[in-house]
């Protein structure tokens, strides 16, 4: 990994421009863990619905159906048509339904006991292996947009696209194995220690470069 002085110098001038919005995001993250389950709930089927969709537009839909309380208490019929904007509507309203039979218990929603906040990778792994819908990259995300995100990263295309800018890969994959996953995401750790920039921080910088804004 050869990052040339010029680029270096870029993005650090571009890190000192948003980091202050980037931290006040990432403190608004934080908020989120201590909030209340159902809080938890929602960000983690605004993460079900973001593949292949605009985050802002998955932001709106998931609002308006915890806010109609379809999230909690709607049937198919109901979250489909809050769905409007998410790409695979049909298939994301199966995945949050089951989401949220998995999350049930005495008809309250219970996310915080199956997060580990000492044990961040085991938790990201649950959630993979458990939680139809999310992949690698979303149980990522969704643990950042909570605030347990600092050692983890989210390659969706953005971000893949930049480590190709930056050197720390010669190309982005058509495709990601959980294995090729973990490799990926231990080089952009090590070239977030080099140039001294978070890892959490580092995603939002990277997805603010190419979105034009840092939102989640």
């Amino acid at each position: 990994m050869n990052l040339s002085p010029s680029l270096m110098k870029e993005l650090l001038k571009e890190y000192k421009s948003r980091k202050t919005i980037i931290r006040k995001r990432l403190l608004e993250f934080k908020k989120v863990f201590n909030s209340n389950d159902k809080k938890l709930f929602e960000e983690l089927c605004f993460c079900i619905c973001t593949p292949q969709s605009k985050a802002r537009m998955c932001d709106i839909a998931i609002r308006k159906i915890s806010q109609n309380g379809s999230l909690f208490n709607g049937g198919k019929k109901e979250i489909r048509a809050g769905l409007g904007g998410v790409r695979f509507p049909n298939n994301k309203t199966l995945y949050i339904l089951e989401a949220r039979r998995l999350f049930s218990s005495s008809k309250n929603i219970k996310v915080k006991d199956k997060i580990d906040s000492g044990d961040i990778f085991s938790t990201r792994h649950w959630f993979f292996k458990n939680v139809k819908g999310l992949g690698l990259k979303e149980s990522s995300h969704f643990l950042r947009n909570i605030g347990l995100g600092k050692d983890l990263a989210i390659l969706d295309v953005h971000i893949l696209r930049n480590m190709v800018r930056y050197g720390i890969i010669s190309e982005a994959p058509k495709s990601l194995t959980e294995k090729n996953y973990i490799l990926l995401e231990e080089k952009l750790r090590n070239f977030s220690r080099k140039i001294n920039i978070p890892m959490d921080e580092l995603d939002l910088l990277f997805w603010s470069k190419e979105t034009g804004e840092v939102f989640k």
